[in-house]
């Protein structure tokens, strides 16, 4: 059951990254003011590509999905992904001090996080 509670979770939240950023990419597109191009693209690919991967590898091997590491990924994949947004909108809002630390930080959680998937992906493709 948890394998399909978790591919639930990151189809659904797949869409919300998506919606989200297609809003930032209406928005862009109205004000003609593309400055979050980079926050548009990082969302798009990792909020709504990045999840709907997972939870396609999840749904195709369920038995990868148990256990705490499937939920450390999750868990780790939408809090970088969160701060890096956050991060480059403050970045690209025009207060690069303000921003770098958390898109640094998140970067790193989200390599970090990648490592992570690398090893259930092995695991569970035995």
């Amino acid at each position: 059951m948890m394998g399909n509670t978790l591919v639930a979770t990151y189809f659904r939240s797949s869409v919300i990254y998506a919606l989200l950023g297609m809003a930032l990419g209406l928005h862009m597109a109205a004000s003609h003011d593309h400055g979050q191009m980079p926050t548009h693209a990082h969302l798009m690919l990792f909020g709504w590509v990045g999840m709907t991967i997972y939870a396609v590898f999840y749904r195709l091997y369920p038995d990868a999905a148990s256990g705490l590491l499937p939920r450390i990924h999750a868990v780790l994949a939408h809090a970088a992904l969160i701060g890096l947004v956050v991060g480059l909108f403050i970045i690209y809002g025009g207060d690069p001090e303000g921003g770098d630390p958390i898109a640094a930080i998140s970067s790193i959680i989200l390599v970090l996080n990648m490592v992570l998937f690398a090893v259930i992906v092995w695991k569970g493709t035995r």
